[in-house]
């Protein structure tokens, strides 16, 4: 049966009680009150109560105590007590043992929706999936369901569908929204040979697909699967909290007998008013909001992280986070944009940029690629080239307009002079680790063109933010010591360890650890063994499936920013499980000598119904703390010199 169920069945046959109650002190006495109130009770005890029981009662096999013994021996105490004070014909008070299960219930009920509420995140990816799409069969363009999709099979996308499944652009060209999967907030352009993610948006053009992962293999599958997981772990503090509540029921067994022993033996009290004294101590100190702190503060930072495209995939990243005193970052890939790119051209731009594309256009080298990606972007068309030839060891020439045309490298200086103004340039150039490509017509150099493995747009500031609090960040990268001084100068880096050979990056990261926490930042397979080593590993979500599996932390966006967004996110969730064990501890020890009845001599007392609901609303405040973690602000922002 629900929670839900169990607690409106104890609602409904309290009530009754509750209203012979208020009707008691204007003189109104239900006839036969006794037999009524020991019905309804035992409806109570057998149903709503009897899960409370069966768990306390299998904690007691195994020789240990869990908060479900409190409410069990407080409430099976008052319900047998009150049946034998009504065959005693002394007062009963079979109304508390009723009121304890239903203020308990309206507790887990409580907790039960604000769980759902913070679970909503997961509800929404997996909603973002497509019910069907249109595949190619025999010629023939059909509509199947998502489920007969199969690796191999080719989609078309229309304008405004959602996309069903991984794969690859065989044709035609588009924007896609990819917000909903990896946050980024943009629209993603995407052309032949690139990756579509399966239930991101199509906006505004038509293109064929090739399915790559289909089912439980795709990403928002694989990210469903990483959240869930998240949400149920265990952060180590969960242990603390473990042990607490073991070490706890006994201890709060032992204040209710001294309790009642106190009362009923040295002060004189009633067996029936020593008696409400004790089951009011056990009710108080129920330790459920103890165990509601952690796991309700880890369930809504990670479904928060997962809306923000951070997926934290287990709890103890989280308390690793919060010690972590340097991180380490690759440097291809994740500091860079990982692929080489024009950065400089000297010279008539157009002209320059011009002859370097209609002579490398037949190239695949990365840096002729490098070149005519620039052309495209700047839409600079390319000549026509005649007498195409190459240069051993130098470059490629040919003619362009009647005239010798050439692209090459500094070999090319051997048998061509450089004019001076260009040579300090190129110097210039080579001093911030960039590759210079001379490019020149009739024995004349006319341009250079400066390439680079630039750094992304969002690193300098990402690097900034994660300074500014404090952190020392330092590059780790098998590239030679100059290019990566010239990359960590261009975006604030503090210390440079280069020349590092891949399997060598885990043994830097431990090195680094003698001095506090690690976080290591990468994304490609040389980086999986680092992303393990480190205390806590953050994948970037663009690098391979190996890397991802070695992260603790995945960004699905591709952007540097977001390490200080998950470091964030991770420290203020583990604050929250501190702050969320805190009240609840101390809520339940202020509540004991009060329910004790310490304070009797100044009309201060708790009676076992109030003590419920004071533990009711112990474990709702707990779980709002944990809720109030999504309004938590999260900002990566600072302000750059």
């Amino acid at each position: 049966m629900t929670i839900t169920k169990r607690f409106w069945i104890s609602l409904i046959f309290s009530i009754p009680m509750l209203i012979g109650m208020i009707l008691m002190p204007f003189g109104i006495m239900v006839p036969g009150s006794e037999w009524i109130q020991f019905v309804l009770t035992t409806i109570v005890m057998a149903v709503a109560a009897r899960p409370f029981v069966d768990s306390a009662w299998a904690s007691f096999k195994k020789h240990h105590s869990n908060m479900d013994t409190l409410v069990a021996i407080g409430t099976v105490t008052a319900y047998i007590y009150s049946i034998y004070a009504m065959i005693t014909h002394q007062p009963v008070f079979f109304e508390s043992a009723a009121f304890v299960v239903t203020f308990v219930l309206l507790g887990q009920v409580f907790e039960e929706r604000m769980r759902n509420n913070a679970s909503n995140a997961i509800e929404e990816l997996v909603d973002l999936q497509a019910k069907d799409a249109e595949v190619m069969r025999n010629g023939q363009i059909v509509k199947v369901p998502l489920s007969e999709i199969v690796v191999g099979d080719v989609l078309r996308v229309k304008p405004g569908q959602k996309i069903a499944v991984d794969g690859e652009i065989t044709e035609g060209s588009s924007t896609v929204d990819e917000s909903m999967v990896t946050g980024e907030s943009m629209p993603v352009a995407k052309n032949i040979g690139d990756k579509v993610i399966g239930s991101t948006m199509n906006s505004n053009g038509t293109f064929m697909f090739k399915a790559e992962k289909v089912g439980s293999d795709t990403m928002l599958s694989q990210i469903v699967e990483l959240v869930k997981k998240a949400q149920n772990s265990h952060a180590p503090i969960q242990n603390l909290t473990d042990k607490v509540s073991e070490i706890f029921v006994p201890v709060v067994l032992s204040l209710s007998i001294l309790t009642f022993l106190v009362w009923y033996v040295f002060l004189g009290a009633t067996v029936a008013n020593a008696l409400i004294f004790a089951v009011s101590v056990v009710v108080i100190a129920c330790p459920c909001a103890l165990g509601l702190a952690t796991p309700t503060a880890l369930m809504v930072g990670t479904g928060r992280g997962a809306k923000m495209g951070i997926l934290i995939k287990n709890g103890e990243v989280l308390e690793e986070v919060n010690d972590v005193k340097t991180v380490v970052f690759d440097k291809t890939g994740t500091i860079t944009k990982g692929k080489p790119e024009v950065t400089d051209i000297v010279g008539d731009k157009k002209q320059v940029l011009s002859i370097a594309a209609a002579l490398e256009e037949s190239s695949e080298h990365p840096l002729a690629t490098a070149i005519l990606d620039k052309a495209n972007s700047d839409k600079i068309e390319a000549s026509t080239v005649s007498d195409f030839q190459a240069i051993e060891g130098k470059g490629v020439s040919a003619t362009i307009d009647g005239q010798q045309a050439f692209v090459g490298n500094d070999k090319l200086l051997n048998d061509i002079k450089i004019d001076s103004e260009l040579n300090e340039q190129m110097i210039r150039l080579q001093n911030e680790a960039k590759t210079v490509v001379f490019v020149g017509m009739d024995q004349t150099i006319i341009g250079l063109i400066a390439i680079q493995d630039a750094p992304k747009e969002t690193s300098k500031s990402a690097i900034a933010t994660l300074k500014a609090r404090g952190l020392r960040t330092v590059m780790l990268t098998g590239d030679n010591k100059r290019v990566a001084q010239a990359i960590a100068q261009e975006v604030g880096i503090d210390e440079v360890i280069a020349d590092v050979l891949p399997g060598d990056k885990a043994d830097h990261v431990e090195a680094l650890q003698k001095n506090g926490k690690v976080a290591f930042v990468g994304d490609g397979i040389n980086d999986a063994p680092a992303l393990t080593m480190a205390d806590v590993g953050i994948a970037m979500g663009s690098g391979t499936d190996i890397a991802i599996e070695s992260g603790g932390i995945v960004l699905m966006k591709n952007d540097l920013r977001d390490v200080a967004k998950a470091l964030e996110l991770s420290r203020k969730t583990f604050n929250r499980i501190k702050l969320n064990l805190f009240w609840a501890f101390v809520y339940n020890v202020l509540g004991i000598p009060v329910a004790a009845g310490i304070f009797y001599a100044i009309g201060l007392t708790l009676s076992p119904e109030l003590a419920g609901l004071a533990m009711a609303f112990s474990s709702l405040s707990v779980v709002t703390s944990s809720v109030l973690l999504n309004k938590a602000k999260i900002s990566s922002d600072v302000e750059i010199a």
